[in-house]
């Protein structure tokens, strides 16, 4: 009996667990976000299908090249479920990248998700950093691919004499961005100096000056 008894104790913790995990598909054809709901979940509350309209599901930003007259040179025009309520719960988006000659999408990373782009415009050195420290890198030309694992430090820097282009895609509905230069030294209220002196092993003065540059800086995102 015992042997039995483990056995059908061991069938009811499998099937406990499997059913506390199904379903984990989308049960509705779509959930629209609803931007201006005051309701906080882990992403955005469904709209009213009575308020879901066909321009919920069509996004033109990747149409139109960003204003690349930036310190950085750069301009990435965001296609989340922010500004495409369409995708929410979809678990994707795309982004468009435009580079002025010499200009640069910044060391950042996505925190929510990897990146799949495409280079559609110019060339373009695309670059991250693994944990083991190790730095990968190409020139991407048109026509061309890369991917960035999720959470890796990355940039895109026009290496070519016109503007580049790029359309990135995510596995997120909102992948997020955390912008190294913007975080380190433009932070709200600000990383105590003491802290990035001794972490980067600089004088006070150096950190003070890229608080300067980039305390105000505008991030290239929109």
């Amino acid at each position: 009996m015992a042997p039995l008894r483990s056995m059908l104790l061991l069938s009811l913790t499998v099937f406990i667990f499997t059913s506390c995990r199904a379903d984990p598909d989308p049960l509705q054809d779509f959930c629209v976000a609803d931007l201006k709901s005051d309701i906080t979940v882990n992403g955005f509350p469904c709209k009213p299908a009575s308020n879901v309209a066909s321009k919920d599901f069509f996004f033109s930003g990747l149409a139109v090249a960003g204003n690349t007259i930036n310190m950085f040179g750069s301009n990435i025009t965001a296609g989340s479920v922010q500004t495409f309520p369409g995708l929410n719960t979809l678990g994707l988006s795309m982004n468009r990248v435009d580079l002025a000659p010499g200009g640069v999408n910044p060391l950042h990373s996505h925190p929510h998700a990897s990146e799949i782009g495409f280079v559609v415009q110019g060339e373009m050195l695309v670059g991250f950093i693994s944990t083991a420290d190790v730095f990968y890198s190409k020139v991407v030309k048109v026509g061309e691919s890369f991917i960035i694992p999720r959470g890796l430090i990355h940039f895109q820097y026009n290496t070519g004499k016109e503007n580049g282009v790029a359309i990135t895609a995510f596995n997120s509905q909102l992948p997020g961005v955390v912008l190294a230069p913007l975080t380190l030294f433009g932070s709200k209220p600000s990383i105590p100096i003491d802290v990035l002196t001794k972490t980067f092993q600089v004088d006070a003065s150096v950190i003070q000056l890229l608080m300067s540059k980039f305390g105000q800086a505008t991030s290239p995102y929109n």
